[in-house]
């Protein structure tokens, strides 16, 4: 399906939901709504589907204007953050459920068109395996734990095959472990057909495991959308780049020359990374932030690398990796280190960083330079 928004805006009473922008969605392909709770995924999810009409701007699927139609009225499948599945029907029942109605109606072109029982419910053997919720196809969604219920009402939005999937930050609520296992697993689920998928999350690491395109959110405001490893490598606003990095992109206030960065501390890093060329390129003096990705800091150094010197203020193991929280003359820093590092409280250490690998915005947030990256 192809989805167009065009000059969409939400508003209730006084507040503004969403301010005015335009979205085009790449038929086929997977599309991640990022940004904190209240930026407003959900609202452009509703406004998608039909649920909530925009106060001003309309909604075009495949040419056609939808806008305010709703899900009923339109071939959508939509799975929210909290599960809703028919509380009488048994799992298998509920999965098969939008198979029966396409099957009874015989629209055309839907996957449940011309489907026998038969092949319903092998359909819906498939997709209850790949969930790993096939040992309770029998069972009512009651008896089951709250993750289990929601990937019941996942399945049965898959089983639906509907051309536009909207999925509401779909796994918060199931353990770590399967989280990290269905992510994957939907990827390439949604990969095998030509549905048009719409992906909310709070969750940066998710948006990158998932891939496809990225829109960044931030208090009802589209902030920019694209390619999800493009979103991230160039974030074009320190707005995105706080909200595309997890754990937050450390940021230091400097001053900018044509070739430099000063920090606080009076030290000169040259900017070897490639600059815009447009006008907020990095042209003269003035205030500026310098971003450094914690991945990018390391506690050996490399040749070119520039020296941080400070005291560990935190250090927390997750297992395979260690966060390292260190106060720095130039300001606190957050290192992602691979592996576990035992460093004690108050220790002193040194990070290092490539200045190839910083970004700087200029006074006004926008991006000015930003590392290169192979294959660019």
């Amino acid at each position: 399906m192809t989805l167009v928004l065009q000059g969409i805006e939400h508003r209730v009473s006084a507040r503004t939901h969403l301010y005015r922008f335009d979205l085009a969605l790449r038929p086929g392909a997977m599309t991640v709504l990022l940004g904190a709770t209240g930026a407003g995924k959900t609202t452009m999810l509703r406004v998608m589907a039909g649920l909530d009409a925009p106060s001003h701007g309309t909604v075009w699927a495949d040419g056609i204007n939808v806008t305010g139609r709703p899900v009923r009225e339109r071939d959508v499948a939509m799975v929210y953050q909290q599960f809703i599945n028919y509380p009488s029907f048994t799992v298998a029942d509920n999965i098969a459920s939008p198979l029966r109605v396409q099957a009874r109606s015989h629209r055309r072109g839907s996957v449940g068109a011309g489907m026998s029982d038969a092949d319903i419910r092998a359909r819906v053997r498939e997709i209850a395996t790949r969930l790993r919720i096939e040992p309770y196809l029998n069972r009512l969604p009651a008896t089951l734990s709250g993750g289990q219920q929601q990937r019941v009402a996942l399945a049965r939005a898959l089983a639906k095959h509907a051309p536009l999937t909207l999925l509401d930050e779909p796994l918060v609520n199931l353990d770590f472990k399967l989280r990290e296992a269905l992510r994957v697993e939907l990827s390439a689920l949604f990969a095998q057909d030509d549905t048009t998928v719409v992906y909310a999350t709070t969750d940066p690491a998710e948006a990158l495991l998932l891939g496809g395109d990225t829109a960044v959110l931030d208090d009802g405001e589209l902030l920019q959308h694209g390619p999800t490893a493009d979103v991230f490598r160039r974030p074009n606003s320190l707005r995105v780049a706080r909200a595309f990095s997890d754990p937050p992109m450390n940021l230091l206030s400097a001053q900018a020359t044509a070739t430099h960065v000063v920090l606080a501390n009076g030290d000169q890093w040259r900017v070897t990374s490639p600059r815009d060329s447009s006008p907020r390129g990095m042209t003269g003096t003035g205030a500026c932030t310098v971003g450094i990705r914690a991945g990018a800091l390391r506690l050996r150094a490399r040749d070119g690398d520039v020296a941080l010197p400070g005291v560990v203020a935190l250090a927390e193991i997750t297992g395979s990796e260690t966060f390292v929280h260190v106060t720095t003359a130039v300001g606190p820093l957050v290192a992602q280190l691979t592996g576990v590092h035992v460093l004690a409280l108050g220790a002193r250490v040194t990070l290092f960083a490539d200045p190839a690998q910083i970004y700087v915005f200029d006074a006004a947030g926008a991006l000015c330079s930003a590392p290169e990256f192979a294959g660019r």
